[in-house]
């Protein structure tokens, strides 16, 4: 695949979705596509599908029109997925992936197993949004589109500190940042700026951390009850794996947080080379070299054993 235009040529429906709990890389990746193909091919009948995205990314142009409701009939003549490794992270989507007469995956997760009909996945990305860069008829990318893609690249960058960030991921910034868009509010608005409940929930979290393996393994787990205590949801707990993994001489830093059914949300960082897609998938999960995920079940204690016995195979 080297461009987007070409394959689009024809299509009179175009369906779009990314992965379930959208994350800025996939807010990002999925609207900027959906703003360049509602821009250039105004007479197609394009639709966005995933989940509610957080608020700090509805500022993000088109936002609105997001179907997060999955009850359309449609047959799309092409569907894109956009940040998502496997068909069962499309969620309720899934179904208008399936049905489509031509597919299309754009995707940095190392875990990716190409799944769709033509697929252009290169793990060593930034992120979907420096892929969905690459794709793009440079000329016709608004501020707008802009936006939503150095939105991306920020998030799944750690605006620019993870081991991701190459020499192109800053070039590709660049352009993006000359296309008018007001940076330094986007980083700030979007990364750092944090609630009093999210403050709280991190501090929660700090709190309930506890050290593995001679202080190489950092865990912690955060409950359906503390969730409830602080009013916050599984969207305001970005961050706190990451505030986990710059503990000092930690190696491999593990996150859990407990779902409705009692189940819990798995993420893992790394510092230095360590691999934690290989443990992510050991649970069904997946993602990249230095920061994965999955889903376990209870209860926790349990959990966090068995995750701990997986990383330590590796040590």
């Amino acid at each position: 695949m080297k461009d987007l235009d070409s394959k689009l040529t024809g299509a009179k429906t175009i369906g779009i979705a990314g992965h379930v709990r959208p994350d800025g890389d996939c807010a990002g990746s999925t609207l900027g596509v959906y703003n360049y193909i509602k821009d250039n091919y105004p007479l197609c009948d394009v639709r966005l599908y995933l989940e509610p995205i957080p608020n700090i990314f509805k500022f993000l142009r088109r936002s609105e029109e997001i179907k997060s409701e999955y009850t359309d009939e449609l047959i799309f003549d092409v569907f894109i997925a956009l940040d998502c490794g496997d068909l069962g992270r499309l969620g309720n989507a899934a179904k208008y992936f399936e049905n489509a007469r031509h597919t299309i995956c754009i995707d940095h997760h190392v875990s990716n197993q190409s799944f769709a009909d033509e697929n252009y996945i290169f793990p060593d990305a930034s992120s979907t949004c420096e892929l969905v860069y690459e794709l793009l008829d440079k000329s016709k990318i608004t501020r707008e589109i802009a936006e939503c893609l150095y939105t991306g690249i920020v998030h799944d960058t750690g605006v620019f500190q993870y081991s991701c960030t190459s020499a192109k991921t800053m070039n590709v910034a660049g352009q993006l940042m000359e296309m008018g868009i007001d940076y330094p509010k986007i980083v700030d608005d979007t990364f750092y700026t944090k609630t009093f409940n999210q403050n709280r929930i991190l501090g929660q979290a700090l709190l309930n951390s506890k050290l593995y393996e001679g202080g190489q393994i950092i865990s912690c787990v955060i409950s359906q009850e503390e969730m409830k205590k602080y009013d916050v949801l599984p969207k305001h707990l970005d961050g706190i794996v990451n505030q986990l993994r710059v503990t000092k001489d930690v190696r491999v830093a593990l996150f859990l947080y407990e779902n409705d059914d009692h189940t819990y949300k798995g993420s893992l960082r790394v510092n230095g080379e360590f691999d934690v897609a290989r443990v992510a998938m050991a649970f069904g999960g997946g993602g990249h070299v230095k920061a994965a995920g999955f889903s376990i079940e209870g209860p926790a204690e349990i959990a966090v054993e068995r995750v701990i016995a997986e990383i330590s195979k590796y040590l």
